[in-house]
């Protein structure tokens, strides 16, 4: 046996690691974020859930490749948004070879139901099946980022409709967020910033009834940073008053 410090190192002819691409792909489904997964037919860790990618093609710049992968093997084609995320290189990430592997954040809009493979399904992110390698970690990795950039950035466009009331687009980033967004203090927040405007149009109420409801827009469905600064925070806890308890209320903002 060889620890990481004393084993033998690979030949020359197989001293260069692969190269694999991966996606952590989101949605808001059902109320919740959810992330693409497959499930592994073969060894190793076959029955886990795995990100979908493939290997990198030579001839193609990374991009092209995951979006290639996407489209091929999970047919998702319709992506809102992708970035690169992170590159992963423990030398034992991959059991069968050396292998690095450079992951991305991509997202869907809500209004988009790609067709899937029968190996292939959306999970909640707060209720994950057991993964495949350190995927686990990249899921980690990206819902981290997609949070952080929905505080200073107008990046909830990718993940809603086109059009929306305020409150489906509260639902979307309470979802993303992982906590309840208030309705008023969100739009509040985005319409100074100029992330969002009203379209005009109203959309009726529901069975329950109500007040027509105003349908708005992303200003632009391009990425732009719309406060460096901002911090979406969750409501803080309640804090304790000589005469009880004080509820307090979710902040959106600095």
């Amino acid at each position: 046996m060889h620890d990481k410090a004393t084993r033998p190192l690979p030949p020359i002819a197989e001293a260069a690691p692969l190269h694999a691409v991966l996606a952590c792909v989101f949605q808001v489904r059902e109320g919740t974020l959810q992330v693409l997964l497959w499930q592994r037919a073969r060894d190793p860790q076959r029955g886990r859930w795995a990100l979908p990618g493939g290997r990198l093609d030579r001839r193609e710049p990374l991009e092209q490749t995951i979006r290639r992968h996407l489209a091929t093997k999970v047919d998702v084609r319709e992506l809102s948004w992708l970035e690169q995320l992170a590159t992963l290189g423990d030398p034992d990430r991959n059991p069968r070879h050396w292998e690095l592997a450079t992951a991305y954040l991509g997202l869907v809009p809500s209004n988009v139901d790609p067709r899937l493979p029968a190996d292939t399904r959306w999970h909640p992110v707060d209720a994950l099946p057991p993964t495949a390698f350190d995927h686990g970690t990249v899921i980690d990795l990206a819902r981290e980022r997609l949070r952080a950039k929905l505080s200073y950035t107008n990046l909830g466009f990718a993940l809603a409709p086109a059009e929306f009331t305020i409150a489906e687009l509260a639902a979307h980033y309470s979802a993303a967020l992982g906590y309840r967004v208030s309705q008023t203090n969100l739009r509040r927040v985005l319409e100074r910033r100029g992330a969002i405007v009203p379209t005009g149009e109203l959309r009726r109420p529901g069975r329950e009834g109500g007040r027509p409801a105003s349908v708005w827009r992303f200003a632009s469905r391009k990425l732009a940073v719309t406060d460096p600064f901002a911090v979406l925070r969750p409501p803080q806890r309640p804090s304790r008053r000589a005469n009880g308890y004080r509820r307090s209320s979710t902040t959106v903002d600095r």
